[in-house]
């Protein structure tokens, strides 16, 4: 293993020519990152969950019930035995042959074999009670994460020119405040990796995790070597966003309409500013031209120049995505059926309005409309504020 580190840690590689690891051992004088001062971060993941399920089970859900927050699921579908089966070992979305096949066995029309599958989908979604839980821990924790950032930036000068980054590099001091900012930040991601996989599921569960990895590699390697200004920057300048989406999320599952559409619109422009303006002219251009002609090439600078250009395409998926739903808002008054908080940036929910139909008593008569509510509400934007179904029942 030993063998094996000191291979990988190559100095050639992920140094400055002319600068040795020895050169960045923490001294009396002047303190260093270290890679094991990051150890701490598995243990300080666990607590931050633990943390989490307090938070949102005696300070969340009390707030969330205040507030009137929908507590109950949706509507369960009707027991039988037969539809059950067809939706748990074939399909949850059968096709016109397979609900004609069961509407003959049944004897219902075909139309309550559809709702009843809807139905049962609903089911398996959370409650807006539970979402409204998780976005409040995220936001609890973006709120204090970015307080303590632009604390730290005040005293930076690399905020407005970004060669200070490099004044001096390698050889920047580690303060106990950015060690601590590392420390949290990485902690975060090592618990939201985990705990992605018991949360709420979302359609871009694959993106949110790479993104996360990225980012755990990028905290991991940018402390190791020193690039910590710069890692500090860069994390000032994607949480603040976080804060304002789940804001507008929470907005949303209290049915506060106005509140969480301006929020929304916030975020879609702060999101398009910072990870398509700020982004690419501050991180990107210190890191690919800055740090040559300041620092001289080495070819770690590759690894950063790969690693943040990957999150550059993401940030572009997202902004095509955010752009897409205020479109759809502002030119097609689709406000009350396509929910904007539809798409996030590094954490997007899927969600629309709830499909819960009133339990008629099926019938053979395939001519007669089924009774059907639509959508959960019908002032405005109510049908997507209650996040009831995904996006697919539309």
């Amino acid at each position: 293993m030993a063998g094996i580190l000191a291979w990988f840690w190559n100095e050639r590689f992920w140094l400055p020519p002319n600068v040795t690891w020895a050169d960045l051992k923490s001294t009396e004088e002047a303190a260093f990152p270290q890679v094991e001062d990051l150890y701490l971060a598995f243990p300080l993941a666990f607590c931050l969950f633990m943390i989490r399920m307090v938070f949102e089970r005696f300070i969340a859900k009390p707030c969330a019930l205040g507030l009137k927050v929908q507590a109950n699921g949706p509507q369960k579908a009707q027991p039988n035995a037969i539809l059950e089966k067809v939706f748990t070992a074939i399909t949850k979305h059968p096709d016109e042959k397979r609900l004609e096949g069961l509407s003959k066995q049944l004897d219902w029309d075909v139309r309550s074999i559809q709702r009843w599958f809807r139905q049962r989908r609903n089911q398996e979604k959370p409650s807006t009670l539970r979402k409204f839980c998780e976005s409040s821990w995220r936001f609890t924790f973006y709120l204090y994460i970015v307080t303590y950032g632009f604390r730290l930036m005040k005293k930076s000068p690399c905020l407005w020119n970004t060669t200070q980054c490099w004044v001096g590099y390698p050889y920047q001091p580690l303060t106990p405040e950015i060690h601590y900012y590392y420390l949290v930040e990485l902690s975060y991601y090592w618990s939201v990796t985990f705990s992605q996989f018991i949360d709420i599921k979302r359609k871009d569960f694959g993106i949110m995790f790479t993104h996360h990895i990225i980012a755990i590699v990028l905290l991991y390697l940018s402390y190791t070597i020193n690039f910590t200004r710069m890692g500090v920057l860069t994390l000032c300048l994607h949480d603040p966003i976080d804060v304002v989406l789940e804001a507008a999320k929470m907005a949303n599952y209290c049915k506060f309409q106005r509140l969480s559409d301006f929020l929304f619109f916030a975020f879609a422009v702060l999101f398009i500013i910072s990870r398509l303006g700020m982004y690419p002219l501050w991180i990107l251009n210190t890191i690919m031209f800055e740090v040559p002609e300041l620092v001289g090439g080495f070819p770690a600078l590759s690894v950063f120049t790969i690693l943040l250009l990957i999150l550059q395409v993401l940030h572009c998926l997202w902004s095509y995505l955010i752009v897409k739903a205020a479109y759809k808002v502002i030119t097609k008054g689709k406000a009350g059926k396509w929910n904007p908080l539809h798409v996030r940036d590094n954490r997007s929910d899927v969600e629309s309005s709830s499909d819960e139909e009133p339990s008629t008593p099926p019938s053979k008569d395939s001519h007669r409309p089924a009774t059907t509510n639509g959508t959960s509400g019908t002032n405005g934007t109510n049908g997507y504020l209650t996040g009831g179904s995904s996006a697919e029942e539309h």
